[in-house]
């Protein structure tokens, strides 16, 4: 606190990671490299080299670095009025509600901050649907959930992750979700279905496990299963979502529609926190005033940015750009002659490598492509995760081609 500005040490990459060490949280373990700044799909560091994000904020950043128009909504309604009290109404919030359910054919729009957020909103709406609709016994909710999920950071949503590192310290944890099944298996789900169940909750495609695609038709079943049994869908688009698969919502992809959906990060194209829970009359309409809020969940802010991001997600063709892109990120690195490369998948510009266990770790990859000016993240170890802006051009992707040749054909820096 008595540290003066006088007295911080020069400007430099290591007094950055200095300064960060000491004063910081140690809750993440990041690459060495400082950025201050970024445009479209280009980020800089604080020496001045330049780097292709493929990893896009985790698919915050889908409409690209710096959007002009967004940037210009965000301070237009920054210099009139950022926030108020949802006790009043705004001149925002209905706009982006009507607006946010035209595009994605929804009904109901329950504005909250960050996707956590969003996912904590949805069993909060979902148990409650299953009191007073469904019938099921007072604190007898269960929802099921998939092995290897990754819905987010909360106690409650830690509590049914499989991931011993996200739990690991941090119970005891909500119950009601003790009932895992493996993620792409149908039958596994309506085996584990009780009268007590109110709802599924599952990522289209299970981005933090390492971009796994479930079987072609799955998603179907689970609709179909789901509408048999009166159990509420929930699916988490929270990175799915919003153009990354090459359609706005990836629930298109078999042309299901789900009961709730969750969406946020691109929500805001990555200027402010902003998400969603979208829904119907029914299932939303069990919330009464005073229920759930958020002190900043639907301000004027956040309700102007991301109007302005979901319209240049759509009139920019921003979500066709991501499925022709894609295809081509996706051919070109699948041609590539390695021996480390165990399989190449994914679905618009949500990619993912996954090495053999004997090529020694991602992260190694992952820091050699730095070098080499591409940054991407590991993830479970041995996979390498892709994920530009959906601007990237066929000249970008294939200058990153060239990198990801050279790194996974030599992964040592020259």
């Amino acid at each position: 606190m008595n540290m003066m500005l006088k007295d911080l040490p020069p400007a430099t990459r290591d007094s950055y990671r200095a300064l960060e060490r000491q004063y910081g949280a140690h809750n993440y373990s990041p690459f060495d490299v400082v950025l201050t700044r970024g445009l479209g799909v280009w980020v800089w560091d604080i020496d001045g080299r330049r780097y292709l994000d493929c990893l896009s904020a985790y698919s915050a950043v889908n409409q690209g670095h710096c959007h002009p128009r967004i940037l210009a909504a965000l301070t237009e309604q920054a210099s009139r009025l950022a926030i108020t009290s949802r006790a009043f109404m705004n001149d925002q919030l209905p706009l982006f509600c009507k607006e946010l359910c035209a595009a994605t054919h929804s009904h109901k729009v329950l504005p909250m901050n960050s996707g956590a957020e969003a996912v904590e909103s949805a069993i909060k709406v979902a148990r409650k649907w299953g009191y007073e609709i469904k019938g099921v016994p007072n604190n007898r909710a269960e929802v099921i959930v998939c092995a290897n999920n990754f819905h987010g950071r909360t106690l409650t949503i830690v509590g049914f992750s499989t991931d011993a590192t996200a739990r690991d310290g941090f119970g005891p944890f909500t119950p009601g979700f003790d009932r895992v099944v493996p993620f792409g298996d149908a039958t596994a789900l309506e085996a584990a279905i009780t009268p007590d169940t109110v709802a599924f909750l599952v990522e289209p495609i299970q981005g933090e496990a390492g971009v796994i695609i479930p079987p072609a038709g799955y998603f179907k079943l689970v609709r179909e299963i789901c509408t048999r049994h009166n159990v509420i869908l929930i699916l988490d688009e929270i990175q799915t979502g919003l153009g990354r698969t090459g359609r706005l919502l990836a629930e298109e992809h078999e042309g299901i529609e789900a009961d709730l959906t969750l969406i946020g990060k691109a929500l805001s194209g990555g200027f402010y926190p902003v998400s969603a829970v979208l829904s119907n009359d029914e299932i939303l309409g069990v919330l009464k005033p005073g229920e759930h809020g958020s002190t900043f969940g639907g301000n004027p802010l956040a309700c102007a940015v991301a109007r302005a991001a979901v319209k240049v997600l759509i009139e920019e063709g921003m979500v066709e750009n991501a499925r022709a892109m894609g295809a081509r990120f996706l051919n070109g690195l699948r041609h590539i002659n390695s021996r480390a490369v165990k399989e190449v998948r994914g679905r618009g510009l949500m990619v993912a490598i996954e090495l053999h266990r004997q090529a020694d770790g991602a992260r190694r990859y992952c820091d050699a492509l730095r070098l080499r000016g591409v940054l991407c993240k590991d993830t479970h170890d041995h996979t390498i995760r892709v994920s530009p802006p959906l601007v990237i051009s066929r000249d970008e992707i294939d200058w990153a081609l060239d990198q990801f040749d050279a790194v996974l054909t030599h992964p040592e820096p020259a």
